[in-house]
């Protein structure tokens, strides 16, 4: 996720135009390998085993490598093997613009030290932004300008990011926040939160992006907004916020939610909607808080 970041505060800051940006991104690609990946090529997990961990990420809110450990798949050192052979994407993104001349090594570091002091950041919250810790990216680029419940939400935005990255795209880039009085919906499932919290949460995108994320989720291709999609949407965000109010529970906040449901051209009041660009379009997150 840093790397679509950083790649933008490069195009923004007139180091390359967006056509370099993109051919970069696609390039770097298959270079940044899933840990499930590298442990089936390791031969320290079969691809059966690494399917059961992909499920179970669909109830807990862990990270690949964690849960392998807890499952018995992994030990802790051939975790820490495998995540040393991962690499920075973004640092995978410097070395593809430099080896093409659209940028020196040196114009590199330059941007980087402009981005950490234009967005104040740490020497510390940089390394953990960089190894894409989304919780610190999440807290350091997205404010909920008013909100009640600041912490809360942005640690619904991170898991969603997170629950984005493990089921959706691994390529998802959580966008700006907007406080809108009223916003038009095109197709958007939908589901409340009730307790000591009440929020009503959506899942929201113009036609073709709502498609082709039912298509991800349900691993298989469609090609309308029948039943179907409207069903693989509407359980992604029932999953979401299951494991929402799972963490909660685990913090002593007890908190239910009603069936998920779909809509069409449907108008939504006083809310936060937060954007998330995919390879395919944007969705957008919208809450209500009450």
């Amino acid at each position: 996720m840093f790397t679509q970041y950083f790649g933008n505060y490069l195009l923004n800051k007139g180091y390359l135009t967006a056509e370099q940006l993109h051919d970069a991104l696609e390039e770097i690609k298959d270079a940044r390998l899933k840990l499930g990946v590298l442990a089936v090529n390791a031969g320290y997990m079969t691809a059966e085993q690494t399917e059961e961990v992909n499920e179970a990420q669909k109830k807990y809110d862990k990270r690949f490598g964690e849960l392998a450990i807890e499952m018995g798949y992994l030990t802790e050192e051939q975790l820490k093997e495998l995540l040393s052979s991962q690499k920075y994407g973004h640092l995978l993104l410097s070395q593809v613009l430099v080896d093409k001349g659209i940028m020196t090594l040196s114009e590199f570091e330059k941007a980087i030290n402009e981005y950490k002091r234009d967005y104040s950041i740490s020497d510390k919250e940089f390394e953990a932004i960089q190894s894409d810790d989304v919780n610190e990216i999440i807290n350091i680029f997205i404010k909920f300008e008013g909100s009640k419940n600041e912490k809360l939400l942005k640690d619904y935005i991170a898991l969603f990011a997170r629950n984005l990255i493990r089921f959706i795209d691994r390529d998802a880039v959580i966008k700006e926040v907007s406080k809108l009085e009223v916003y038009d919906c095109q197709f958007a499932a939908k589901q409340d939160i009730s307790g000591a919290i009440v929020l009503t949460t959506y899942i929201e995108a113009d036609e073709n992006a709502f498609i082709q994320f039912a298509s991800k989720y349900a691993e298989e291709e469609l090609s309308s907004v029948d039943e179907m999609a409207e069903a693989s949407v509407g359980e992604f965000l029932n999953l979401h916020n299951g494991i929402f109010l799972v963490n909660l529970s685990n913090q002593g906040i007890e908190l239910k939610m009603t069936p998920q449901e779909v809509f069409k051209d449907i108008k939504v009041e006083k809310l936060f909607k937060v954007s998330a660009e995919l390879s395919f379009g944007c969705v957008n997150i919208l809450i209500q808080e009450h």
